[in-house]
């Protein structure tokens, strides 16, 4: 593969279809790039290209986001459990010995369980806006445990706003600079939440986020335990993932570097260029 040149694939796991894209030369080290909510694999356009001659970057969408398959919910439980049992067999399958790993939102809790079940797996982790400690949730996550604590429908149904085309927008926009942010992602993103089940889906995604939280701890011993080095860039706008979040890798990582960048959560948009430097001169 040509450096600089994208391939989108599919690969079949369990009967489920991964969409994956993958950019850069196949003899460097892999660059695993896991996305977070509402978005998919091209919230890293921007960032791929920055990195291909530096990296194989491979940057799948998880079941039910993006370009891969969505079985129904009667197939397939969306949980973070099976998403990250997925992406191991995602990872085992594409035969990915070891690997940097990019985490990002959703992307964190799924990743810190791939890294932690698999540490010899783990050659660095970069961490942006990929939230492992309770310091690191905004206010609006009082709200979410208190639903999680008492789960009525007329909650679930009130949480069916996360995915409202302005909600997404704003999630894009908060924080930034605005004239910077392209509309592609975002209009993208809103695209899918028309596909079949797409509210329930991840209606049950938002209620299984209190088992990421349960995990936490055992996030934190796992860099403890195995001292990755971890490279924390910090969309410091956050309002979900605030810059505590990234504060708070230096209580458990030795080997690590923070960065807070004057954006949002979708630090990507507008700061691409300073973090595949960052990346490069860390890694």
């Amino acid at each position: 593969m040509m450096n600089g040149i994208s391939s989108y694939k599919t690969v079949n796991i369990d009967g489920i279809n991964i969409f994956y894209r993958e950019m850069g030369s196949t003899n460097k080290p892999v660059l695993l790039l896991l996305h977070g909510f509402p978005s998919a694999s091209h919230m890293f356009r921007d960032l791929m290209p920055l990195l291909s001659e530096r990296f194989r970057l491979i940057a799948p969408d998880y079941p039910g986001f993006g370009q891969s398959d969505a079985p129904l919910r009667a197939e397939f439980d969306y949980t973070f459990d099976n998403l990250a049992d997925v992406m191991n067999k995602f990872i085992m399958q594409l035969d990915i010995p070891q690997f940097y790993l990019y985490v990002f939102d959703y992307g964190a809790p799924i990743g810190f369980r791939i890294a932690k079940s698999s540490p010899e797996k783990i050659l660095g982790i970069v961490s942006q806006n990929g939230n492992i400690y309770e310091e690191g949730l905004g206010e609006k996550w009082q709200d979410r445990m208190a639903y999680w604590a008492n789960p009525t429908l007329a909650k679930r149904e009130a949480y069916k706003q996360a995915f409202a085309p302005k909600t997404i927008i704003n999630q894009y926009l908060d924080g930034t600079m605005r004239e910077r942010v392209s509309p592609d992602g975002y209009t993208l993103d809103i695209a899918y939440t028309q596909s079949k089940e797409y509210a329930e889906r991840q209606s049950d995604l938002i209620f299984d986020y209190r088992n990421n939280v349960a995990k936490y701890g055992e996030f934190q011993q796992y860099i403890r335990e195995y001292q990755p080095k971890i490279l924390a860039v910090w969309g410091m706008n956050d309002v979900s993932f605030i810059p505590q979040g990234a504060k708070a890798f230096r209580k458990d990582a030795e080997n690590v570097q923070i960065h807070l960048l004057d954006t949002g959560h979708f630090a990507l948009e507008t700061h691409a260029t300073e973090i595949a430097q960052m990346i490069s001169n860390y890694f």
